[in-house]
C-alpha cells in the first residue's frame, strides 16, 4: 500500500463531498482510540472546519487522556481544528432512572451500551446541525462490513465513511503515517462503551489480524470445515457475528406493495 498516496485520495475525496454538499466541514467523535484518530486527522487535512467532540459517558481515565493528547496536537498543527467536550454521564444516568430494569442482566448491559452510543450519535447531529458539519463516521472495513462490530443508529450512524474501506491493519498503517500519537497507536483497541478496560478481542473473541484473515477467506469461499485449531475457531467467530450482523450492513428492509394493490 502506498501510504501517501491513499491518504492524498481520502483527504482529496473528503474534501470534493464536503464541498458538494455545500456544508463547512467534519465533526467527529474523538474517543482516544485509533479510528477516530485516524479520521479527525484526515479531515483536518482538507483544510475544511474540523470539531473533535469529546462525549464521556463514565469514561475510563486513560481513554480520555489519549483523547485529549490527540486533540491537543491536533489543534497544534492544524488552524482548521477545535474542540468540545460534553460530559454526557448525566444524560445518561438520567435516562436510566426513566427506563425499566430488566431480569437479564447480560441484555440490560448490552442495552444500555448501545444507548451510550446513540446518545453520542445525537449529541454528534446536534453540532453538525449547529455548524453546518457532516458526521465523519470511524468505522473500518473489518468492523463495518466483516463482523458489524458496531451500534446501529450509534456509531453507524453517520454522514460519511473515510475509512470504512480499510482493514484495521492499514488503519494503523495510515495513523503511523500521519502522525496519530503513539499511545493511541500502542493502546489495545475498545470500544469504551462498557466503562471498563475490556478489549474489541475481549468482546468478540478474536484479534483484528485474525478477523482479516477471517474476512479473506469469506472472500474465497472458504469454511470452518477446511481449517482446524484456532483457525477454524476465528472463522467460526467471524462467520456468525457476519450472519448476525446482516441487519447493519444490508439497507432497510421495505416492504414493497404490488401495483394492483394500489
Amino acid at each position: 500500500m502506498n501510504k501517501a498516496k491513499v491518504i492524498d485520495h481520502i483527504v482529496d475525496w473528503l474534501k470534493d463531498y464536503a464541498t458538494k454538499a455545500g456544508v463547512n466541514g467534519f465533526i467527529v467523535g474523538v474517543s482516544g482510540g485509533i479510528d477516530s484518530a485516524l479520521t479527525s486527522t484526515l479531515c483536518a487535512k482538507t483544510g475544511l472546519k474540523t470539531l473533535c467532540l469529546e462525549m464521556p459517558i463514565h469514561q475510563h481515565e486513560n481513554q480520555v487522556t489519549r483523547a485529549q493528547e490527540h486533540i491537543a496536537q491536533l489543534k497544534e498543527r492544524f488552524a482548521n481544528v477545535s474542540d468540545e467536550r460534553v460530559d454526557l454521564t448525566p444524560v445518561f444516568e438520567s435516562f436510566k432512572d426513566q427506563v425499566p430494569s430488566a431480569e437479564n442482566s447480560d441484555t440490560l448491559f448490552l442495552s444500555l451500551a448501545n444507548t451510550r452510543a446513540r446518545l453520542r450519535m445525537s449529541t454528534l447531529y446536534y453540532f453538525a446541525g449547529l455548524h453546518g458539519l457532516l458526521v465523519a463516521g470511524t468505522g473500518n472495513k473489518v468492523e463495518d462490513f466483516g463482523v458489524g462490530f458496531y451500534t446501529k443508529y450509534g456509531d453507524g450512524g453517520v454522514d460519511l465513511s473515510p475509512i470504512a474501506d480499510l482493514m484495521k491493519s492499514e488503519v494503523y498503517a495510515l495513523a503511523a503515517e500521519i502522525g496519530v500519537p503513539s499511545s493511541i497507536q500502542n493502546a489495545a483497541p475498545t470500544d469504551g462503551l462498557f466503562g471498563d478496560s475490556r478489549t474489541d478481542e475481549d468482546q468478540i473473541g478474536a484479534s483484528y489480524d485474525e478477523l482479516e484473515w477471517a474476512m479473506q477467506q469469506q472472500y474465497v469461499n472458504k469454511l470452518p470445515k477446511d481449517f482446524e485449531g484456532r483457525k477454524r475457531e476465528v472463522l467460526e467467530i467471524y462467520l456468525r457475528l457476519n450472519r448476525a450482523n446482516q441487519h447493519k450492513m444490508n439497507p432497510i428492509p421495505v416492504c414493497n406493495i404490488p401495483f394492483e394493490l394500489k
